[in-house]
């Protein structure tokens, strides 16, 4: 199931209907245009825009089988990389057969812990533990022995894999299971790759410092470059949670790119280029445009559900069942409703996010959303008091725009995302970044001088064009060199100088931080 987290405060889970050919012109059940339903087909035979075609031509527009990176994650994983089947539609989309049944495909770890370990696959298996230590520090195969095995039986999906992230496109379409009352809604569509991916960056970032322990400094490069690939790739998806698991993704390659750096027995000149190899990887997903495309899309379709389906809709908020047709008389009062105001507002308020989340300065963004946030929590507030009592009372001869305009409120205050979390966490996916390419071009200094600089100024403009500000601060980095290394840190979301502490640290602060030489790897408690 597609969960948007903290990202949507509720789900719905609704049906539509098969489209028909170019040359039916079915009359359109809402009011078409730029600022209702944004598209103007295609239509449906009731008469509905279709938002899963409208929206998938738009992700996979300009990419083929053959650039499609999905394609090869695909052979990859199998066609139930956790169990469940996707529609046929999906592998249409995509332009290829669903992968068979058997084949050489990636071992989840979960499995691999039943079948090979026979153990539960909890969070407190000591096979995670092995995982996490191989992700944070160079190690050899006998001192993790079942992660090693678990790499070992996965090497030939890893290949694939590997390949599939020199490709340059990526399209994931979105497309809800379908019964015999049509499909459900876009929220509902699956994403089964996403957790599977998430393993597969691991897998990545450990196999490359397995490597780096053994001293295959290039191809240990190869392998964090193939997992940060892999990983902005996927934020090139429709939603919003595709653009979190990048950057989560993409932050935990970091950590193992900060281990490889410390380790690995390179050049001035090889540490040179390894930091333009990092400079030169594609952008980090734009939480912007997540929300003007898939978020308001996948809004769009559900508000024109309860149009097919009246209020019923709503009662299947978290993946409630799907309602049945309206009956003559509540398509009477449907019919009646005049939808304009529910849409026209409902995008003014994507427009609105769209435009805070496209603030020049982290500090405009962070006031905006501020304002935003307030503002919905007044909606909901209201909407709460007002609910939407006489949906069914209309006025006579007249279309009701008091109700279609609750309607929209009601929507607006279920499924509007919470972008402001979102962006801070770009934000920090971001800093992360910066960081990690200063602490590249502090080590070519050292290298080249025998010490770390004692400011930060010293490194451009022979290692950086330019020293990066603290992005939450909009002043400089906090550097403090000494005789064992450095520590480097922004003062995070929250503003504050926490001495370049962070989650993990005892107390904990919100300083994103590097620190060389690295903190020791502890298990978690």
């Amino acid at each position: 199931m597609y969960r948007y987290g903290i990202v949507i405060l509720a789900s719905i889970a609704l049906a539509g209907s098969p489209v028909l050919a170019r040359d039916d012109k079915p009359k359109p059940k809402l009011p078409i245009g730029k600022d209702t339903t944004v598209v103007d087909g295609p239509l449906d035979k009731e008469g509905y825009i279709d938002y899963e075609a409208a929206l998938n031509e738009r992700l996979g527009k300009g990419i083929s089988p053959e650039t499609n990176a999905n394609v090869l994650i695909w052979k990859a994983l199998g066609p139930r990389p956790e169990g469940q089947g996707m529609p046929k539609e999906y592998f249409r989309l995509l332009g290829i057969e669903e992968p068979p049944a058997k084949g050489d495909y990636m071992l989840s770890m979960g499995r691999y812990i039943q079948d090979y370990l026979h153990q539960e696959a909890s969070d407190d298996s000591p096979f995670y533990e092995q995982q996490s230590k191989a992700c944070h520090q160079p190690w050899a195969s006998s001192e993790l022995p079942q992660f090693h095995a678990w790499l070992v039986l996965n090497e030939k999906p890893l290949a694939v894999v590997v390949e599939a992230s020199k490709r340059t496109g990526y399209f994931n379409p979105l497309t809800p299971d379908r019964n015999d009352r049509g499909r459900e809604s876009l929220l509902a569509a699956n994403l089964p790759c996403l957790g599977r991916c998430r393993e597969i960056v691991a897998a990545l970032s450990a196999r490359a410092l397995l490597k780096t322990h053994e001293g295959q400094y290039d191809a240990a490069w190869q392998d964090l470059l193939a997992a940060h690939r892999l990983a902005r790739l996927i934020g090139r998806g429709g939603t919003l949670i595709e653009a979190l698991v990048c950057m989560a993704s993409d932050q935990n390659v970091g950590l193992a790119d900060l281990a490889y750096l410390e380790r690995a027995n390179l050049t001035a000149q090889q540490i040179r280029d390894r930091l333009a190899d990092l400079r030169k990887l594609p952008p980090l997903p734009a939480v912007a445009d997540k929300v003007d495309l898939g978020e308001r899309f996948v809004f769009l379709d559900n508000l024109q559900l309860v149009r097919r389906f009246g209020l019923g809709a709503l009662n299947s908020i978290s993946g409630g069942k799907m309602p049945k047709k309206p009956d003559a008389e509540e398509e009477k009062a449907l019919a009646a409703i005049d939808w304009e105001p529910a849409l026209r507002e409902s995008n003014k308020w994507y427009d609105r996010m769209v435009s805070d989340l496209r603030a020049p300065t982290r500090s405009e963004r962070t006031r905006r959303h501020d304002s935003l946030r307030n503002d919905l929590i007044k909606l909901k507030n209201d909407v709460q008091k007002s609910g939407l009592a006489g949906f069914f009372s209309q006025p006579s001869g007249k279309p009701n725009k008091v109700v279609g305009k609750a309607i929209g409120e009601v929507m607006i205050s279920l499924m509007m995302p919470a972008a402001g979390k979102v962006s801070e966490a770009a934000d920090r996916t971001e800093q992360a970044q910066r960081n990690r390419h200063l602490a590249f071009a502090l080590q070519a200094f050292k290298k080249d001088t025998g010490k770390f600089p004692a400011k930060l100024d010293e490194l451009a403009p022979k290692y950086l064009p330019s020293v990066p500000d603290d992005l939450f601060s909009g002043k400089p980095l906090i550097y403090k060199p000494d005789e064992k290394g450095y520590l480097l840190y922004s003062v995070g979301t929250n503003g504050k100088d926490d001495g370049g502490r962070w989650y993990d640290d005892d107390p904990p602060g919100d300083d994103p931080r590097v620190r060389m030489p690295l903190p020791e790897w502890k298990p978690k408690k």
